[in-house]
């Protein structure tokens, strides 16, 4: 099978017979090999009835429904993890991503070796103040924090080698990172395609600001995971070191002053330098120890790691 097209979707019955009929258009003039897999994150509408139908009539349509909403990184995995194709391409099923797209996505893969090639929305219709902006901010801390050169990391229309999809865990809202957890797990051609954006077409966006807001914070998490998450004790080992000497040298600071400047001043107890000596050694401490612990759990489980094997002779 040559591509595999996995559609997380949420409450949009009205889109997906539109959907399917232009995708199947698509596949047909280009003569693929394909399959259809709709993943229905918990819709309250009768989306799941139109899959059923569409699988009816279409035997390479496949359908996934989750019991309630989990979210789109969850649906992104089950696809993922149900995938048959060669190729991997991912989109939405509101109609803003076009399968015209599509044949392009599938040979900078095929035919120039790429991992991963990311749609870049360059022209959007979006709302300007409520997702132009947002984003753009969004994607240049990215872009500096992670050191993966896109300039949308957000776009839903997306194509992967079938080995991306398959070493790559997806969990949380990291959706907006797969780019990132590939680099992080060694699949280093990345590339990026301009893709056409068009106007939602039905219903509206089930996203809103808040999605900006998880959106830098789990950048936060996916940077500290990739620097520190095989080397804790160079983080917390080092701020734990750093504040000892701070809360220590109070310490000694405190002590000459008593002994040989200032004998006969206030208790060293009754000075407010005391207790950020104290609350720094005691902080430094605890910080040094995580860090100590840390190394202990990653050194548990890389000894039970499975590592991405890209090829085998003669096992």
């Amino acid at each position: 099978m040559q591509l595999s097209i996995i559609i997380p979707l949420l409450n949009e019955e009205e889109s997906l017979k539109e959907l399917h009929d232009w995708i199947v258009t698509v596949m047909q003039s280009n003569h693929f090999l394909y399959e259809i897999l709709f993943v229905d994150d918990g819709s309250t509408d009768k989306s799941w009835n139109i899959i059923t139908n569409l699988s009816n009539t279409n035997p390479n349509v496949k359908g996934i429904r989750f019991f309630k909403n989990y979210g789109k990184s969850q649906a992104l995995h089950a696809g993922f993890k149900t995938a048959n194709g060669e190729v991997i391409i991912t989109m939405d099923a509101d109609l803003q991503d076009s399968p015209e797209e599509i044949p392009g996505l599938y040979n900078l893969i095929q035919d120039e070796g790429y991992d991963l090639i990311s749609g870049w929305k360059k022209k959007r219709y979006d709302s300007v103040i409520a997702k132009n902006i947002p984003s753009k901010l969004f994607n240049w801390a990215a872009r500096r924090t992670s050191g993966v050169k896109l300039h949308d990391f957000n776009c839903g229309l997306k194509a992967y080698k079938k080995d991306v999809v398959k070493n790559v865990e997806v969990s949380g809202e990291m959706h907006r990172y797969i780019p990132v957890l590939a680099k992080n797990a060694g699949f280093g051609k990345i590339g990026e395609k301009i893709v056409t954006h068009q106007a939602r077409k039905y219903g509206k966006t089930k996203f809103g600001m808040e999605r900006f807001i998880n959106g830098f914070l789990d950048l936060i998490t996916i940077w500290f995971v990739s620097k520190f998450g095989k080397r804790p004790m160079h983080f917390f080992g080092a701020l734990g070191v750093l504040m000892f000497i701070i809360g220590f040298s109070f310490a000694i600071y405190l002590g000459i002053d008593k002994l040989f400047i200032n004998q006969e001043g206030r208790l060293i107890t009754d000075r407010p330098q005391f207790f950020i000596s104290l609350t720094a050694m005691i902080l430094g401490t605890q910080l040094f120890l995580a860090g100590f612990l840390g190394e202990i759990i990653v050194q548990s489980r890389t000894n039970e790691a499975r590592y991405n094997i890209s090829e085998k002779v003669n096992l």
